[in-house]
This record gives C-alpha cells, sequence and structure tokens, in this order.
C-alpha cells in the first residue's frame, strides 16, 4: 500500500494550482505525478474516469476528485496558516459566495475571453467586461472594505488561495489592460501571491509522470 497520497496534477490548470498550494501550506506531503492532458495516463483514467485533474489518491484508496474537496482536506490535516479561519459567520458566507461566483460565472467568462475565437459571437473585451462588472469589481469592494491586504482582511485564507490561481490566469490575458484596470486592489493582491515563496514553491516544473516512472515527492 503507498505510504503517501498520490497526486495527478498539470502545472498550469488553475485546479491543480489552489490544490497544490493548500497541500503545501498544510504541509502534507505526497507523491506527485505530473501529467500532460492530451496524454492521460491509464492510471489516472482508472481511479478517475473524468479524466481532469487534480485528483488525490488516498494510501487507503479513497480518492478526492475535486480541487476545493483536496484543499479542504490537507488543511483538515493540518492548517498552521489558518486559511479555514473564519471570524464570524458573515466571513464563511462571503467565502462560501466567492468560490460558487468563481467556479461558476466567472471561470465561464475567464474561459471566453482566453479563446474568444471559439465564442465568436462577441469580441474578446465583451467577455473581459462582463467578467469584470459582474466579478472583479466586486473582489475588488471586497478588498476595499477590509482595508487589504486579503480579501477578507490582514490575514489570507481559503477563499484568496483558491481564488488567486484563476485572477492570476486572467491577468495574464492582456497585461497592458490589467496594468491599468480600475482594479488596485487586486493587482497589489495578486502581486503579493505571485511573489510569495509558498506560490514558487507549487510552480516548480516536473517532468511528466510515466507508469513505472518514480515520482518526486511534493
Amino acid at each position: 500500500m503507498p505510504t503517501l497520497p498520490v497526486l495527478y496534477s498539470f502545472r498550469r490548470c488553475p485546479y491543480a494550482m489552489r490544490a497544490r498550494l493548500a497541500l503545501k501550506a498544510a504541509g502534507v506531503p505526497v507523491a506527485l505525478r505530473e501529467v500532460v492532458l492530451r496524454d492521460k495516463p491509464a492510471e489516472l483514467l482508472a481511479v478517475s474516469p473524468k479524466g481532469t485533474v487534480p485528483v488525490l489518491v488516498l494510501p487507503t484508496g479513497e480518492v478526492i476528485e475535486q480541487s476545493l474537496d483536496i484543499m479542504r482536506w490537507a488543511l483538515a490535516q493540518h492548517d498552521p496558516l489558518g486559511w479555514l479561519h473564519t471570524e464570524g459567520s458573515r466571513e464563511a458566507e462571503l467565502t462560501r459566495h466567492g468560490l460558487a461566483a468563481n467556479d461558476g460565472g466567472f471561470k465561464a467568462l475567464l474561459d471566453r475571453y482566453k479563446y474568444p475565437e471559439r465564442h465568436p459571437e462577441h469580441p474578446a473585451s465583451h467577455w473581459r467586461e462582463q467578467a469584470l462588472v459582474q466579478h472583479l469589481l466586486p473582489l475588488e469592494g471586497l478588498w476595499q472594505a477590509r482595508g487589504g491586504p486579503h480579501l477578507l482582511g490582514p490575514r489570507p485564507g481559503l477563499l484568496d488561495a483558491a481564488l488567486m490561481p484563476f485572477v492570476r490566469q486572467f491577468a495574464q490575458v492582456d497585461a497592458a489592460w490589467w496594468a491599468q484596470a480600475p482594479l488596485p486592489g487586486l493587482r497589489q493582491w495578486l502581486a503579493q501571491w505571485l511573489a510569495s515563496p509558498l506560490f514558487d514553491s507549487v510552480m516548480l516544473r516536473w517532468p511528466v509522470w510515466r507508469t513505472g516512472d518514480a515520482e518526486p515527492r511534493f
């Protein structure tokens, strides 16, 4: 029986990124299997036929297939940075709402903005404006209302770590636009994350895992 959980991951996937952030923040080691999504290993499909990442296989054989569930599992083992903290019911409500909005409407608009050729009914600027008004400006307001440096105040939490990879991806589509967008707090928030040793540690380049390869300890 494996002694470490096995994590199937893809470096640039924002869902996998946030799972790795939580595992690293929790100090929970895993055996990392970096995959190429166009050539998924049979072992991944055997434990998770949906074929997306991240997927965490525990030593017991239990499979955790959703990134937020992996984050919560890791932080339930150990949460030295206090990411699961909530100062009150309002913060817990904001976290639930923010996670749902990100993984629903914002992710859909991000995909349209990033790949406008797949959605020719509108130009990329249309999808960007929709994302700005519906999602990014409310996050900016959240940051401003609490004075930063994190979305819910002085300490980072699950909401920050779970949303950051998606905001990062959005900012990369048009860096010149992002630099002058009416989002000064969110820019500062993102830059702070990107400059952190924690982020660096989860963005190392790992070799693609093939059947029979030894897995690096992550």
